[in-house]
Order: C-alpha cells, then sequence, then structure tokens
C-alpha cells in the first residue's frame, strides 16, 4: 500500500510526540538526581554522538558558514532554553509543561514582526492575544494550592518556550544560505560546549543505569526532533500542525500513569485556548504562503 504524503508525515509527526514524550518522562523520572543543566548537557552530547557519522562524510562541508555569530547567539539561546525547559518537566506536571511548551507559537508572532520584519495583521495579533488569555488561566492564582500567578518552574517554562520561538526565528533567518543539517550540527556541537559551564556546577558521575538512562534521553529527544522536520516535509503544514498537540494526551497518560499527576480543569481550558491560538496561527500562516506562492511573479 502506498501511503499518501499527508499520511506518511502524520505517522513521523506522531512518531515525534511519543519520542517527545518519552525524553519528558525521562527528564521527570531522572530530576531528583540530576539537576537540569546536567540533563542538558547529557542530552547535547547524546546528539553530537549520533550526528557523528554523518558529520564524518564531510564535515567541511558540515561546519561550513558565513554568519558564525547567528549560530552562536542561536545556540546559546538553545542551551538556555533547554535547562529552563528541563527545569520545568522536573517540578510541574507533564501535562501542565507540555500545555505552557505550546506557547512557542504565539511567541513567533511577535517575534516575526520584529526581527523579520514580516507583516502579522490583526488577525494573528488576535489570535496570540487569545492565546495568553489562555496562558492566564492555566497559570490562575489559588490554583494547585498556589497564591501567586507565576512560580519558577511556569516563568522557567514560559521562558523557554520564548528562546526555542527565538531560535526558531533565527533559523528562518539562516535557512536563507544554510541547509537544515548544517544548523542541526551546529546546534548540537555548540550546544555541548555551552551546556559544560553550567553543568560542571552541579556535576555528577552518573551509575551505569543512569547513564544509559541519560544517553536513552539524548538519543530520543535527537530522533524526536528528525521525525518532526521529516513530518513536516512530507505532508502539509496546516495538517501536521494539528498532530504534534497529540503530545499533551500522551503527557497526560504518561503523567497519570506513571507519576499519579491529575491535570487541573484550568491547565485543561487554558491549554485548549492556547491550541485553537496556535492552530489558527499555524493555517493563517499557510492560506498567506499558499497566496504568495499562487501571485503571478513580476515578468
Amino acid at each position: 500500500m502506498t501511503l499518501t504524503p499527508n499520511l506518511r508525515g502524520a505517522l513521523w509527526m506522531l512518531a515525534s510526540a511519543l519520542g517527545f514524550t518519552a525524553m519528558t518522562t525521562l527528564i521527570k523520572y531522572l530530576g531528583p538526581g540530576y539537576p537540569a543543566a546536567l540533563q542538558t548537557f547529557y542530552r547535547q552530547l547524546a546528539g553530537v554522538v549520533v550526528l557523528l557519522p554523518l558529520i564524518a562524510r564531510d564535515w567541511r562541508a558540515a561546519f561550513r558558514t558565513t554568519r558564525p555569530g547567528i549560530l552562536i547567539f542561536r545556540s546559546s539561546a538553545g542551551v538556555l532554553a533547554l535547562i529552563m525547559g528541563f527545569y520545568a518537566y522536573q517540578k510541574l506536571p507533564l501535562a501542565d509543561a507540555n500545555a505552557l511548551s505550546f506557547t512557542r507559537t504565539l511567541w513567533l508572532v511577535p517575534l516575526a514582526g520584529l526581527v523579520l520584519r514580516e507583516p502579522i495583521g490583526p488577525l494573528r495579533i488576535g489570535a496570540a492575544v487569545v492565546g495568553f488569555v489562555g496562558v492566564l488561566i492555566m497559570l490562575r492564582p489559588g490554583a494547585g494550592g498556589a497564591s501567586h500567578w507565576l512560580g519558577w518552574p511556569q516563568a522557567c517554562a514560559l521562558a523557554s518556550a520564548f528562546l526555542f520561538a527565538l531560535t526558531i526565528t533565527g533559523m528562518k533567518v539562516m535557512t536563507r544560505d544554510h541547509s537544515p543539517f548544517v544548523l542541526l550540527v551546529y546546534a548540537a556541537v555548540l550546544g555541548v560546549v555551552f551546556a559544560i559551564p553550567p553543568a560542571l556546577f552541579v556535576w555528577k558521575w552518573p551509575s551505569l543505569r543512569d547513564l544509559a538512562l541519560l544517553s536513552a534521553m539524548g538519543v530520543i529527544g535527537t530522533f524526536t526532533q528528525g521525525a518532526y522536520i521529516k513530518g513536516m516535509e512530507a505532508g502539509e503544514a496546516a495538517v501536521m500542525a494539528p498532530i504534534d498537540y497529540t503530545r499533551l494526551v500522551f503527557a497526560v497518560a504518561a503523567g497519570f500513569l506513571l507519576f499519579h499527576e491529575v491535570p487541573r480543569a484550568a491547565v485543561i481550558v487554558g491549554a485548549a485556548i492556547v491550541i485553537a491560538s496556535t492552530l489558527f496561527i499555524s493555517w493563517r500562516e499557510h492560506q498567506l504562503a499558499r497566496r504568495a506562492a499562487m501571485a503571478p511573479q513580476p515578468a
């Protein structure tokens, strides 16, 4: 049976969502013994090991760049985003951390206008505002026994989403004259370099069992990234985007079965608003891209 491009892409996206859930489950499970900075180092190191055979084929091409400054900035922001994201997954229920990670698409709206100088229009601005209202619902005072709007784990989750949006914006700039593989190589290699200093402050040698789990977390994270890219390449972006949100369903299931976490009603309602807003933004961007592609080109 021949799979259609969208079905093939959907399978890759589901694999990415399952991989992401497995990775975040390991992050939370290992959290009591291995701080976020140390986990980030092992995550980046495993990614480099996975990429080494591909880099060895043509290392000059893998590291060829004309704009090292942007790559360095993007990698440092990515490492900081990973550390804060890992901390959030360690401290928050998996459903909460996943729901807050979806704000990445909301952050892309102002960044597209400010950094890329793209026209964003009132519809996307309105959708982003509605999405952030959903965030406020998830963070409402008194939820889960908290008496304040924003604790450190929630703040780190939001800051991580913003930094990831910043790295995506940088990637859009760099893909004009860099291949995705070059960007992936630099993100992995520079990621290890930037992850070393914070890891040294909390360093501990893992047992063989924990080393295996940390390595598995890193390999799964690299696979998840690759599966997401393959899914987006194979299918239409507007069709693939909703499938990524299945990881919230997987996160709720993993949190309940493995950590006895029951998602709060405020998280479910707020996440639904955020997801609806980000889906609209993704659909709107897809529509604008199609119109631009169909527009007659000047002679």
